[in-house]
């Protein structure tokens, strides 16, 4: 996608196919009117919509006339998630439950999160450590009241699949709906409908342009199926709104050429999967996120033990992947996903989302190889878990003087080095485990400390070092660790 970038976040977006991207502005281009009137313009338009449906639903196994088109899978999974529980709480007249994972997309979780408000009993349930639901457990959770559950098909940050429809299949003995989230698995997986009531998928994550998905919702739902958006009745009245007629003539395209070579392509995303591991696994520590074998193709979630996972970030600046939450990877959060299989929250904040697609080639794969072995190597050896690194030093006789605050758990760890010739400083060097704004205000400090007299051994104050490596304000803290390790080395020197 960008020159000199190697793209490997398909599983956040993947690039428009060049075919769908001419489908699309050829269909652009064409007269077209509004899908429900009934003149030349209208009926060519309805008509493109028509192909398309035909299209999509074949992807999924599914009848045309059951789908109902949205804006994407987030529409899609409030649609089916809101609507449902909403109706058939109306209908039943009673409370209910729902019955989810804590490892699901936030857009499964938040409406979720939205019903327990309003007053609904929710389930999230722990997968295994693989990030597996095991049709036991799901059996074991359900209620008497439960009126839905909601699963990804395959994990977003993990790439681990679900065994559908065996839990498909515990849901349809107790009488209880399923929805499935499978906006990362259409087109690269075989799906089919048989004993899902709900199915949500999205254009942009098989090739196709942003902001069109689908819902799928079976014959016997639509009954109390309670609309989000109304207005216009669209879409059987369960999505009110002119259909956008590109973006869906966009979609049928791209769901046809992914059914059409969703082999060939899983065969070489496997391939280059593995090839990506096998050039990572020899690394100290590596760990390898999710189930070994139940996954998807193109997906490999690894976590780094030893380097703050910011810094890792930071330093793969020709490679476009996902870290921390694959959703929000700029919230400084540690993913919620990984946590759920049991890491810790430096284990979290140090993973890496490798996402792979049509576009993906070999030397892509290469390139990410060597980006992360070079950052990788560089972090550990220049955290204070290594030995001081002042050997020739003392072969020079010259006396080491150390300081050092903080610990891994917080985030940030510093060591000052100081190598001194009686009251001054002859030499300085740091050792760190922090962000790029902590490794580089230490950077900076310790170039300003040799020659520098015992007593005047602060240049500046943890603030001006803020403002001198471009630091959001919320990071004061790690420069104030950053004093402590100075004050610490005052301290020793006097010592």
């Amino acid at each position: 996608m960008t020159q000199g970038c190697a793209y490997l976040d398909y599983a956040a977006t993947t690039p428009v196919d060049p075919r769908v991207a001419a489908f699309l502005s050829q269909v652009l281009a064409e007269n077209l009117g509004n899908p429900g009137a009934t003149h030349s313009p209208g009926r060519r338009a309805a008509a493109l919509i028509a192909q398309a449906r035909t299209r999509v639903a074949a992807l999924i196994g599914a009848a045309p006339q059951d789908l109902v088109f949205t804006s994407g899978a987030t529409e899609s999974n409030n649609l089916a998630i809101l609507g449902h529980v909403r109706g058939e709480r109306a209908a039943r007249r009673q409370g209910g439950h729902v019955l989810t994972l804590a490892t699901e997309h936030k857009s499964v979780l938040a409406p979720v999160r939205r019903l327990e408000h309003d007053g609904l009993a929710v389930s999230l349930l722990r997968p295994d450590a693989a990030g597996l639901l095991s049709p036991q457990a799901l059996a074991a959770a359900l209620r008497p009241q439960t009126l839905l559950v909601t699963l990804l098909h395959a994990n977003n940050e993990t790439g681990v699949v679900q065994d559908i429809p065996a839990l498909a299949a515990v849901c349809q003995e107790r009488g209880v709906a399923l929805h499935v989230d499978a906006a990362q698995s259409a087109g690269k997986l075989p799906l089919g409908v048989a004993g899902i009531d709900y199915l949500s998928f999205t254009a942009h994550k098989l090739g196709g342009p942003q902001g069109v998905g689908a819902l799928y919702v079976a014959p016997h739902r639509y009954v109390t199926l309670e609309p989000q958006l109304i207005g216009g009745g669209q879409e059987r009245g369960l999505r009110s709104g002119t259909p956008a007629t590109h973006q869906i003539a966009a979609f049928g395209l791209a769901c046809e050429l992914a059914a059409a070579e969703r082999e060939g392509n899983a065969r070489r995303l496997v391939g280059l999967r593995e090839r990506l591991l096998q050039g990572l696994q020899d690394l100290p520590g590596v760990l390898l996120n999710g189930d070994p074998v139940r996954r998807l193709p193109g997906i490999l979630n690894l976590s780094f033990p030893g380097v703050e996972g910011e810094s890792l970030y930071s330093g793969l600046a020709e490679l476009a992947l996902s870290t921390g939450s694959a959703c929000n990877s700029s919230s400084g959060e540690p993913s919620y996903v990984l946590r759920a299989l049991g890491r810790d929250t430096q284990l979290a904040q140090s993973s890496l989302r490798f996402s792979l697609g049509r576009g993906t080639t070999p030397a892509e794969i290469d390139t990410a190889i060597a980006a992360v072995r070079r950052e990788l190597l560089r972090l550990r050896a220049l955290s204070p878990a290594q030995p001081p690194p002042v050997g020739d030093w003392l072969a020079q006789g010259v006396r080491v003087v150390t300081g050092e605050a903080g610990e891994t758990r917080l985030g940030t760890w510093v060591r000052l080095l100081l190598g001194v010739d009686g009251e001054f400083v002859k030499a300085a060097r740091f050792q760190a485990y922090g962000c790029p704004h902590t490794l580089a205000a230490c950077q900076a400090l310790v170039a300003q400390l040799p020659g520098r007299h015992r007593a005047a051994l602060q240049p500046g104050s943890p603030e001006q070092w803020r403002g001198a490596v471009g630091a959001p304000v919320e990071k004061l803290g790690r420069m104030l660790i950053i004093e402590d390790a100075l004050r610490a080395l005052q301290d020793a020197w006097l010592n």
